[in-house]
């Protein structure tokens, strides 16, 4: 049972999200070279070349991490991403962390805190039932960005910023539709996750005039591809989205590869090795451009110890967003709302209204022993 406070959603985030910064970039196939992690206003930096305000002389946020409680070591790597480069977290920095525990009345007395100490953005919770619990405390007054990737959350003034199964489908059905694939299905199991992810599938391929039949739902790999033939009018797709791993996904990935099906996967592909799983050699999947993340990375293991993963790349992107926001005088709605966008070490991304995130994912290809970059993240 996951604890109060984290969905069935989340439980998926968390497990995806911690893996570390040796498999993601070998997994990734990251190269060794730096990248410039941006110094103009919609730009990140690790320090210097930036024309702004210095900081503390406008805005402050906060960040809300598990410090305590069955997550703690999730959320003291967040502690250790939001002060990279010597940067102060205490209450009343620039941007603070605060505890935001285990369940949704701590993550709202942290969060009535930091509003009380001037805070005007709110950072996470990570988990989606106290990301509620905080949007409804302090929502009307300032505007709450959670790190959750629970897409069902966002409205008002709660702004979801997890790498969520929309992004995922986006990107790679939206490469597949580039290399002629016009007939796409879905296979996903049973729960909550497969069904947001099928949801997502669904609601992408329309624009990238692709034909997708009815999602299946399959605990097994039996008789996978005679159910595939039945739901696709008696031929096989041009290509089939697994975009949950665990549990039937290996072996239905076996039967669809022997079928002759073009795989795609999400991002959570990245959390396993996949050039390790035959029948994923050919396969596409939707992740973080490596070249952006290994700078990222490097810059993260060398200062603190931590190894990072998806999480810590969303915290980075999520404080330094609030910090260049606080220093132009823009931590609001409004501001979250740039029509630019912004730019960030797992890609480039902008808010809607609606509190969703586009996010630009790159594509990779799995091939033997490693994975290639095909289809570079764009906004």
């Amino acid at each position: 049972m996951p604890h109060q406070g984290v969905s069935r959603s989340d439980q998926q985030w968390t497990e995806t999200g911690s893996v570390s910064r040796r498999r993601m970039l070998k997994v990734l196939g990251g190269s060794s070279a730096l990248l410039c992690l941006g110094a103009c206003e919609g730009g990140f930096s690790l320090g210097g070349g930036n024309d702004l305000p210095p900081a503390g002389t406008i805005g402050q946020a906060a960040l809300l991490a598990p410090l305590s409680g069955p997550q703690a070591s999730i959320g003291q790597m967040m502690a250790a991403t939001a002060s990279l480069g010597g940067q102060p977290t205490n209450l009343g920095a620039e941007v603070a962390v605060l505890d935001a525990g285990g369940d949704t009345a701590t993550a709202v007395t942290a969060a009535t805190a930091a509003v009380e100490s001037g805070a005007r953005m709110i950072l996470g919770p990570l988990f989606s039932q106290q990301a509620r619990a905080v949007a409804e405390s302090v929502g009307r007054s300032v505007p709450v960005v959670s790190l959750s990737n629970d897409s069902s959350i966002a409205g008002g003034n709660l702004f979801v910023f997890g790498v969520t199964p929309l992004q995922s489908a986006r990107a790679v059905i939206g490469f597949a539709a580039t290399r002629g694939k016009r007939n796409v299905a879905v296979i996903v199991p049973p729960g909550p996750f497969g069904a947001l992810a099928a949801t997502a599938a669904r609601s992408t391929a329309g624009a990238f005039g692709i034909k997708m039949p009815e999602p299946l739902t399959l605990a097994s790999a039996d008789g996978v591809v005679a159910r595939l033939r039945q739901a696709n009018g008696g031929q096989l797709p041009d290509a089939v989205y697994l975009p949950v791993v665990g549990g039937p996904f290996e072996a239905q990935a076996a039967a669809l590869k022997a079928a002759g099906v073009q795989l795609l996967g999400s991002e959570q592909w990245g959390t396993i090795a996949p050039f390790r799983v035959p029948a994923l050699i050919g396969g596409w999947f939707a992740a973080p451009d490596p070249v952006r993340f290994e700078a990222f990375a490097n810059a993260l293991e060398n200062e603190t110890g931590n190894e990072a993963g998806i999480v810590a790349g969303l915290t980075f992107d999520a404080v330094e967003m609030a910090r260049i926001l606080g220093r132009l005088d823009r931590q609001s709605r409004d501001g979250l709302l740039r029509e630019a966008g912004f730019d960030g070490v797992l890609g480039p991304y902008k808010f809607t209204k609606d509190g969703q995130c586009e996010r630009g994912l790159a594509v990779l290809s799995v091939v033997q022993g490693a994975t290639t970059l095909i289809g570079a993240s764009a906004a």
